[in-house]
């Protein structure tokens, strides 16, 4: 891989040319600083990654013939890189950030995902934006149980393993993004450590450019979050009851003092909102509302000379920190769970009789429902030529949209086509359930998944349920698979670099991701792992922490498979009534014509009475998909009809037969040797021992008999071969009239 700077987009803050092979990806960064007083709670950063035609040596094949909105695969890397840097920017001095990631060149071997989030890497380090970076990301396979880096398109093919990895350094793993065929923990574990420590050496190329190259830092931005310094009280009133405030004189006011004052007013209350596991998500989000604006409201009035803009931070950093106390120091949850408990868990099967497959999954408030539809092979998902030559996906039949509706999390909203985050969790689920199923299923699948209810865990919800509907459905997986989230809360040293305690969370509430520090998706079969994903808060975990993530993950997921298998053990053998089915038909070639029928008439005409599609998969072999049982015996009943009708009389080989001229060409006559037979053709060439040039030289005209030899039929075409020539020297007496 090559790094390079200062050719390119020079007028942006930072700019990197990343080359592996011969694909090459440019990666501009601009970041521009917020007024003093922004909100900067939230990192503005927008990746774009884009994906040009151009770069494979092709034309876009849309209408227009340009590139329009961003694809599945553009969304997904481009979550995949902001999910790698957005944990390394610093509180209190972020930028409005961008980040473009340009594909120049594509050589079909290495895939230019990796070079982009190095090049983003780079082009921020480079930068004079504030980011404690550099990341180094890498790709690891698992070839013959050897591990490969980077490894090329065709290797990935063979690979039991697709795992990217970025990480900071001194080990700190960032990001985690992974696929598998169902491979042990142990072997997932080491190839984690693999390309953390292979990622080091890109880290180690990037300091050496910086110092050659990189812009000194900006100036930092005031900052906007302030950590609360005095202890929590003890005592309060009840939640939304505060006590009468005075209005003290009108001197400058210490952000100590505010945070003090806060903490006296509100403390003990949050204490018992996240201590008592009677709340729900909408009864505790309602609580901790009603008391934030009874407490900011209070601090406004008590210090009118303080920046009200700030009060509703302070409120924020005390909620958060008592919630996280707290796990520490009792090592009971907000809902009442220990560490490693999961929620109650409730599924069911065979929810709606019409579906192919359906299944209900209920893990605490998340609660799933995930259909099956199954089509014909001709249904499946299928990539343009530029998209086929850059991502090395031609099609997949094989697919899982997730549906994430408003109400879900009891609010409103407009429902759009997909969203970053519902194309993200669906194609993680997409990746964990594609291991288990085989790669010889002759249907198009189809799963659905819409959460009902969210309060955590909906994309592993969605494994679990999706698991369940494909059994309920029929298809042989090869076991089921299962998802859950593990969450983490850390306590650092006074430097803020060492993390001196930690507690690691089975199965995330909404809550605990929102106020935690990762979100740690693992799933897989009772024997091994099929996807990971994780993202974190902070700047990177230790990979002992990591390690522990995954042995927390595997357990809970052990369980909740424990947990289905009561539900469902197996996938269904008996058919359901309504379900698909497919079967091949020999046509042999003499048939064909009559089979398809002109203009493939008899095949439309097939599809609109039964509704059975009829596509072609080989010379002589054609596949019937059929919605059920009944509708591929009435299109066989159809098919043997019209093979049978009109059957022609047996020709035999050398015989002269009386055919009758159909129509005259230039290059020769149609005829036919009965009634009943389709016209074929016989060439100038066959008509006379002389050489004809058309053939009404020789009087022929439709309706006109004519005397022919018949040679069989073409073994290639399957078309009958018949000559006048052969009669016109050899005159012959045995003809025959089959009319």
């Amino acid at each position: 891989m090559t790094i390079s700077t200062g050719q390119l987009a020079r007028f942006a803050d930072g700019s990197a040319v990343v080359q592996l092979g011969e694909t090459t990806v440019m990666v501009t960064t601009v970041g521009k600083s917020l007024p003093p007083g922004s909100n900067n709670s939230f990192v503005p950063l927008v990746v774009d990654y884009r994906q040009k035609a151009a770069a494979a040596g092709r034309i876009p094949t849309n209408f227009l013939r340009k590139e329009l909105g961003p694809s599945e695969r553009e969304v997904l890397t481009s979550r995949m890189i902001d999910r790698s840097l957005r944990p390394l920017f610093r509180t209190g001095e972020i930028c409005d950030t961008q980040i473009m990631c340009n594909l120049l060149a594509v050589d079909a071997k290495n895939d230019p995902d990796i070079a982009a989030m190095n090049g983003a890497s780079a082009a921020l380090f480079l930068s004079d934006i504030p980011w404690d970076g550099p990341i180094g990301a890498v790709r690891v396979g698992l070839v013959d149980s050897e591990l490969i880096i980077n490894p090329t398109r065709k290797e990935l093919q063979g690979s039991s393993l697709n795992l990217v990895i970025a990480a900071a350094d001194d080990d700190r793993v960032v990001m985690v993004d992974a696929s598998a065929s169902n491979i042990s923990q142990q072997d997932f574990m080491k190839a984690v450590t693999f390309g953390t420590t292979e990622a080091q050496k890109v880290i180690a190329g990037l300091r050496r450019l910086q110092k050659l190259v990189g812009k000194p830092k900006r100036e930092p931005l005031p900052a906007k979050v302030y950590q609360p310094r005095t202890p929590l009280a003890k005592s309060a009133p009840e939640i939304g009851v505060l006590d009468e405030v005075t209005v003290l004189p009108a001197e400058p006011t210490s952000i100590e003092t505010v945070q003090a004052r806060c903490a006296e007013l509100a403390a003990d209350q949050i204490r018992g909102i996240f201590t008592d596991p009677k709340f729900d998500k909408i009864g505790r989000d309602v609580a901790v509302t009603a008391l934030r604006t009874a407490t900011t409201d209070a601090l406004k009035k008590e210090f009118p000379d303080f920046d009200s803009s700030k009060v509703g931070d302070i409120f924020s950093v005390l909620s958060k920190e008592t919630f996280r106390n707290l796990i520490f120091d009792t090592n009971v949850r907000c809902d009442g769970r220990s560490l490693d408990d999961l929620r109650y868990i409730r599924c069911k099967t065979n929810i709606f009789k019409p579906l192919h497959g359906s299944a209900l999954f209920e893990r605490g408030q998340t609660q799933v429902l995930c259909t099956v539809t199954f089509d014909s092979l001709d249904s499946a998902w299928k990539a343009d030529p530029a998209s086929v030559i850059i991502s090395g996906l031609k099609e997949k039949n094989f697919m899982l949209h997730y549906e994430f509706p408003p109400y879900a999390t009891n609010e409103t909203g407009r429902m759009s086509a997909f969203g970053r985050r519902e194309l993200g969790h669906g194609a993680l689920a997409e990746k964990a359930l594609r291991a288990v199923i085989p790669s010889d299923f002759p249907f198009t699948i189809r799963l659905t998944s819409e959460v009902l209810e969210s309060n955590g865990s909906s994309s592993m919800a969605t494994i679990c349920g999706g698991s369940l509907a494909l059994m309920d459905a029929g298809v042989p997986i090869s076991e089921p698979a299962a998802g859950v989230a593990v969450g983490l809360v850390t306590k650092y040293d006074a430097t803020g670099k060492e993390i001196t305690d930690y507690r690691i969370l089975t199965d995330l509430l909404g809550i605990e991701d929102y106020l935690g520090d990762m979100d740690f998706k693992l799933a897989g079969t009772r024997h091994g792992i099929t996807a990971l994903q994780v993202d974190v808060k902070i700047p990177g975990l230790p990979l002992n922490i990591v390690m522990e993530a995954i042995e927390k993950g595997g357990d809970g997921r052990n369980r909740i498979l424990d947990i289905m298998r009561d539900c469902l053990p197996a996938p269904r053998e008996a058919k359901k009534d309504n379900a698909p089915v497919v079967e091949k038909l020999d046509i042999p070639p003499q048939k064909r014509s009559k089979f398809v029928g002109f203009g493939g008439y008899n095949l439309k005409k097939i599809t609109a009475s039964t509704g059975v599609q009829i596509t072609q998969t080989d010379d002589a072999v054609y596949n019937l998909f059929a919605p059920n049982q009944a509708a591929l015996d009435e299109a066989k009943q159809l098919i043997t009809e019209i093979l049978e009708e009109d059957s022609e009389p047996e020709l035999q080989f050398g015989a002269v037969y009386s055919a009758k001229v159909a129509e005259v060409r230039e290059g020769g006559i149609m005829v036919t040797l009965h009634s009943r037979q389709t016209p074929f053709f016989i060439p100038n060439s066959q008509l006379d021992s002389r050489k004809v040039g058309h053939a009404n030289v020789l009087g022929f005209e439709v309706g006109h008999d004519v005397s022919v030899k018949y040679f069989g039929r073409d073994p290639a075409t399957g078309r009958h071969r018949a000559s006048r020539k052969v009669l016109v020297s050899i005159p012959s007496s045995a003809v025959k009239a089959l009319s």
